[in-house]
This record gives C-alpha cells, structure tokens and sequence, in this order.
C-alpha cells in the first residue's frame, strides 16, 4: 500500500501529471505539457482515485499532432 510519510497508513493521492507546461493544442484538444482534455484538467480534483489512475494510465497513448 502507498503511503505518505507524513501520513503514515493513509493512503496516498493520485498526482496530477501537470508539468507546469500549460497550453493546449487546438487539434487534439490535448495539454502539451500532461496530454490530459480540458475536461480532465478541470475535473482533477473531483475525480476519485480510480478515475485519476485510470486516466494516468491512459497518458502514454496518447499522441500529439506533432
């Protein structure tokens, strides 16, 4: 189980992947900095544990036009 050190034996957040690079691209509609929508960008913090993985997972796959 992950943890956090100043938690210890709670369970750790899923992270956003941003990067600080914030800029989306009109084609795809994706950040060129994280790869998550607008959507996803906006929802983050309301989204549960599974959902944020979920879209994590799905990160790699996803392509830029360039």
């Amino acid at each position: 189980m992950n943890t956090s050190s100043s938690n210890p034996g709670l369970p750790r957040a899923v992270a956003s992947p941003c990067i600080q690079v914030c800029a989306v691209d009109a084609a795809s509609g994706l950040c060129l900095g994280c790869r998550r929508t607008l959507a996803e960008i906006a929802g983050w913090s309301c989204l549960t544990e599974a959902e944020r993985a979920r879209i994590l997972a799905e990160l790699p796959a996803r392509t830029l036009p360039f």
